[in-house]
């Protein structure tokens, strides 16, 4: 469960707005299991955005509760699979765990060396893993 969420090239992030009204976005993520309880890391990157207030993190400083997914579509539909991880989202400006959050991304997208990475990390430690397979 949690390997096919790692190797997964996106996730979609779910936060709850101010007015309770869900918020979802795709992101890029890496998952670091090195740890008691796994955390997965995306990041604010310098990809042209219509605002650097984003409103992930706007949320998430409102509500820190979210949820990541990801899943796999096939035309064989004994294929299909999802992964959601639910936990309670920081957001980092600075020190260790951006640094950490940077490094992870780094290597797991090579368009990392053309885009900077240059905006807040947010560490979601895993609360809970949910499943479902064909």
């Amino acid at each position: 469960t949690a390997a096919l969420f790692a190797q997964s090239p996106v996730a979609m992030l779910a936060t709850v707005g101010p007015d309770g009204a869900p918020h979802v976005v795709p992101v890029v993520f890496a998952v670091n299991n090195d740890r008691e309880q796994p955390v997965v890391y995306t990041a604010v990157d310098a990809k042209r955005k219509s605002t650097k207030r984003l409103q992930r993190l706007t949320n998430i400083e409102g509500n820190p509760r979210v949820s990541m997914l990801v899943d796999h579509y096939d035309e064989d539909w004994t294929q299909l699979w999802w992964v959601r991880a639910d936990g309670v989202a920081e957001i980092h400006y600075r020190g260790e765990e951006m640094a950490t959050g940077y490094a992870m991304l780094r290597r797991k997208y090579v368009q990392y060396q053309r885009i900077a990475l240059d905006g807040p990390v947010v560490t979601v430690p895993v609360a809970r893993w949910s499943a479902w397979h064909a």
